[in-house]
């Protein structure tokens, strides 16, 4: 310690800059006796902190007395930006950052960069000038107070840290700090898992390593496998250009590591023997595991990181993607390769992407790039079905009728008093319109997408079984996740110490304290009650929306322009779907804060419980958001208006909208295209790309205005501290739950909207390279999390597919007027064709019948009398005996869709679940070359216990020494006389 106080002292008179550890690690008691204010030296586990100019210095000196030479290129590198220890050896594995609170002089010193620093020092220079005895600053005793009490909780901190750092050493980690940073106020804490630590967590977490022996994978010799090595040959030139180390057609034989077993491992170099991505997430367990015990309760990482004690943790990325300097590494590989628009049409390096970010994030990206895939024969097939529909436009006999102003049918007015009669020839376009998304290809659509949804599954299956093979993670399951059920989230255990001290003063404690389904009642309650709340309030918002519509088309209706009249339609659906855009993006954001603040409520126990419980509210919350307009426009709009003279009216004299007369497809299509062209063009791109720049150019920004004086602004930041400026890692859910919406929306009414699918290809063709360069250069580095699946959004994706189809064959039979028109043609029709089915579908009604008040009040807008208008409804006539009833048409017709939906949903699932059977969910040869891994394994462990069978009988045969007859017999040894010669 008294080499410590004069090393301080000797920096404190020369006034350095440079500021190294507060104190050593040591326990929270020991390290209060320490002063914050002097600096001092670290302990022996700890090395000088690497940056500044001096650290550079000293160290040139020191290698110089030892007479080492220092390359030019050493000082320029990574080495000394951040990539390593001071000493350009030890590898920083992880990161934490803690905030500095300076304090007396040091605070004074720091002032002049807060936002009143100009002001001050002006001041501070006119008043020395004004006297000739400097001013002694005058402190505010409130302020003087709170900086006290500031510096209470500081110290606080600072022992949590200091005990925390000292658990740490005792497992083995190696550890230095840097307090002089070019970002002020931010501490970094490096820590280095040296080889012993290394080896000894891997055994433990069961990593599977490369061994020595490498065996030829053998090419299946099935159909399906020679043209799929014919499309990998055809598709050469799309693959990205990733060095591998190893040719494709070899494979090394994984086994989990073991410290007993390192000959069986090629250990020839130790330093790339476990990868960044391995080292780091070895750190994270040890991180995960340690705890600092003297507070009221046990703190692990996440406890310290929620209390401020540490501000942020990551791993660091391998090296700069920019630049001349920017060394060739794994991160700039990934940002030519796969994170440039220009190579939008390659295939991505899956390969890669897992090595460097882990299998988690490798199973994502690869599961988009197969659902990419897959969206290419949809999207082509729903082209042809649309291009068929703008073929056989000017063939359609419905929408001809309707064009020919010779019909002369003079239609009901739409609203109440404000509209009047109109011609049904005005419908012309809509009409025209509504065939390109009904007609008779829809079905055919409807019933592809539904075996397209099966085949998508089944494809990923095989494609997720092969990736498990290739990335040794087949043995990986239930025993690797039980080994890490211990790791309990911070929240649960803070709960159940809460718990435990309840129970002290009580004869309930029992040995094992732990959250019961009674403690989690309240939270419960609230979580189904903020759900059904949520829930309503989205219905209340459609509701408004549909009486926004109602009223818009009643005042447009009553405007004296011409335009504005003749475009209502038009302007009515446009308007309310972008209303209902901007609600749903408004409302994603807001569900999506409290599915997660209703989860925390719950108190989950482990970090996998608390992302699904999270993942099912989210989705219902977004889904219910996102569909209940289209749900609305595909099943109720039309069906709850009633007729002409005894209309359905809602707060008070809101009379329900109707459909055109082409039916309400259309309106579901402009839904459609709007709410999923905006949420990808808004939502999703502009907030992925815009909001993550903003959030950097301000942190840096921030950097910049706080150290605008410091001299080390001109100097290049490190590695880690370019990466505290980097925005942090929030997980996958967001990217699959904005996929898994998209995908609700390509096969739930795809029915109505051919065109889906190929929007949705062009906008995964943007993600992914969208989804790159954001992981790539605007987020942390994540910690490399294993993963055999995708995990609960496979059981989703599979829901939807099943759910795809009833909802198609309800759209189909009740949204569009294909059952209608069947039954017309071959029921009523004369002569078989679709001529006269306008006039079947229209009903009659007497405008003398209108209710006191709802008729139009301008009944002669169309230039003569008008005594019978028409509506769309199969009801009997007005000179009928049971006139306004339902006609025993309307009866035949509903018999005939329930009928089509019944046959169509067994068709499909029969046809969906033959598929299903058909294809294995194992590739052949995968699960062949799975078969052989464990018969060489085997082989090479027999071979290892053979070999040590005869290494002990040679070393057996050497240290028996045959005695003649004249020899003395061996006297006794004190220890066995094996180990007496052989030693």
């Amino acid at each position: 310690m008294d080499r410590q106080r004069k090393r301080a002292d000797s920096l404190d008179q020369n006034d350095s800059a440079l500021e190294l550890d507060s104190s050593p690690l040591s326990s929270c008691e020991h390290s209060g006796s320490l002063q914050q204010t002097h600096p001092t030296i670290m302990s022996a586990d700890y090395e000088p902190v690497c940056s500044e100019e001096k650290n550079l210095d000293v160290d040139f000196v020191t290698r110089a007395k030892n007479n080492e030479s220092i390359p030019m290129k050493d000082l320029c590198s990574d080495k000394v930006l951040g990539l390593y220890f001071s000493d350009g050896k030890r590898r920083v594995d992880y990161v934490l950052t803690y905030h500095i609170q300076k304090s007396g002089s040091t605070r004074r010193q720091s002032s002049k960069f807060g936002d009143n620093s100009f002001i001050r020092r002006l001041r501070r220079s006119l008043s020395k000038r004004s006297s000739r005895a400097p001013l002694q600053p005058k402190e505010d005793p409130e302020v003087a107070a709170q900086e006290h009490q500031t510096d209470y909780h500081e110290d606080d901190k600072r022992f949590k840290r200091d005990e925390f750092e000292e658990n740490l050493q005792k497992t083995g980690l190696e550890l230095e700090k840097d307090e002089g940073s070019t970002i002020p106020g931010v501490g970094f804490l490096k820590i280095h898992a040296p080889w012993n630590v290394l080896c000894r967590e891997a055994e433990f977490m069961k990593l599977k390593m490369p061994t020595k022996k490498v065996y030829e994978v053998k090419q299946g010799s099935s159909v399906v496998e020679k043209i799929r090595m014919f499309i990998h040959k055809v598709t050469a030139p799309l693959h990205p250009k990733v060095d591998t180390s190893r040719a494709q057609c070899q494979k090394p034989l994984s086994h989990p590591f073991s410290r007993e077993k390192q000959h069986l491992f090629d250990l020839s170099d130790k330093n790339k023997f476990f990868d960044s991505k391995t080292r780091s997430s070895i750190v994270y367990e040890v991180l995960k595991r340690t705890k600092c015990i003297k507070p009221k309760y046990p703190l692990g990482l996440t406890s310290l990181l929620a209390n401020g004690v540490y501000t942020s943790a990551y791993p660091l990325h391998d090296g700069d993607i920019e630049g001349v300097s920017a060394e060739p590494n794994d991160r700039k590989l990934l940002y030519e390769q796969w994170a440039s628009y220009s190579v939008f049409y390659k295939y991505q390096p899956i390969g890669l992407i897992r090595k460097y970010f882990g299998e988690k994030i490798g199973l994502y990206f690869a599961w988009l790039g197969v659902y990419t895939q897959m969206l290419i024969p949809a999207a082509i097939i729903g082209v042809i079905v649309f291009l068929y529909g703008c073929a056989t436009v000017d063939d359609n006999i419905p929408s001809m009728e309707i064009c020919d102003p010779r019909n002369n049918i003079t239609m009901c007015p739409l609203c109440d008093q404000a509209c009047s009669y109109w011609k049904l020839v005005t419908a012309c376009g809509t009409a025209q319109a509504s065939h390109l998304f009904d007609n008779a290809a829809t079905v055919f659509f409807s019933v592809f997408m539904a075996l397209w949804a099966v085949l998508f599954m089944e494809h990923w299956k095989r494609r997720q079984m092969r990736l498990n093979y290739v990335w040794d993670l087949t043995g990986f399951g239930e025993e690797e996740e039980g080994e890490h059920k211990d790791h309990n989230r911070a929240e649960y255990e803070f709960r159940v110490m809460q718990k435990k001290v309840k129970l002290e003063h009580s004869d309930l404690m029992d040995e094992k304290v732990k959250l019961t389904c009674t403690d989690r009642l309240p939270a419960y309650m609230t979580t189904v009650v903020m759900m059904g709340f949520m829930i309503i309030v989205t219905f209340v918002i459609v509701f408004g929306v549909i009486l926004y519509r109602i009223s818009i088309r009643a005042a447009l209706h009553m405007s004296s322009h011409p335009v504005v009249r003749y475009n209502i339609r038009a302007t009515v659906k446009t308007t309310a779907a972008i209303i209902n855009l901007i609600i749903i993006i408004i409302l994603d954001e807001i569900y999506g804060a409290i599915a997660r603040w209703l989860t925390r409520l719950e108190v989950p126990k482990t970090d996998k419980s608390f992302e699904e419980r999270l993942i099912f509210k989210t989705f219902i919350l977004k889904f219910v958001n996102a569909f209940t307009p289209i749900v609305y426009l595909a099943f109720f709009r039309g069906r709850l208006v009633g007729r002409p003279g005894n209309y359905l009216y809602v707060v008070g004299s809101y009379r329900m909208e109707e459909c055109a007369h082409a039916g309400c497809l259309m309106e579901l299509c402009i839904q459609l295209c709007i709410t999923m062209l905006g949420k990808q063009l808004i939502q999703n791109n502009l907030f992925e790309i815009g909001l993550p720049k903003l959030k950097k150019m301000l942190r840096k920004r921030k950097s910049e205005m706080v150290s605008i004086q410091e001299p080390v602004l001109h100097k290049p930041l490190k590695r880690y501290e370019k990466d505290q400026l980097l925005g942090p890692f929030v997980g996958l859910n967001p990217e699959y739950m904005e996929m898994i919406i998209q995908f609700g929306m390509v096969t739930l009414f795809v029915a109505s909207f051919p065109l889906a699918p190929l929007f949705a290809l062009l906008n995964n063709i943007i993600e992914i390279r969208l989804d790159a360069k954001k992981f790539v250069t605007e987020l942390r580095r994540p910690i490399a999390a294993k993963a055999k699946d995708i995990g609960i959004w496979y059981n989703l994706l599979r829901g939807l597919s099943k759910v795809a189809v009833i909802v198609n064959a309800f759209v189909i039979a009740f949204t569009s007027d294909f059952i209608p028109r069947l039954v017309y043609q071959y029921m009523y029709s004369p002569d078989g064709t679709l001529h006269g089915f306008v006039n079947h579908t229209l009903s009659y009604f007497n405008v003398t019948d209108f209710d006191p008040g709802t008729e139009p009040l301008q009944p002669m807008h169309l230039g003569y009398k008008v005594s019978v208008c028409r509506y769309k409804d199969y009801r009997d006539p007005p000179w009928s005996s049971t006139k306004y009833e339902l006609s025993k048409e309307f009866w035949a017709i509903l018999a005939a869709r329930l009928a089509f939906v019944i046959v169509f949903q067994n068709v499909v699932m029969l046809m969906s679940d033959f598929v299903d059977w058909l294809i294995p969910d194992i590739p052949k040869d995968i699960s062949l070359q799975i078969h052989k891994e464990k018969i060489l394994m085997v082989e090479l462990f027999m071979k290892e216990e053979q070999g040590k069978r005869f290494a002990a009988r040679d070393n057996q045969d050497n240290c028996t020494v045959p005695l003649s007859a004249n020899q003395r017999p061996p006297q006794p040894r004190s220890r066995p006389v094996s180990q007496a010669n052989c030693s």
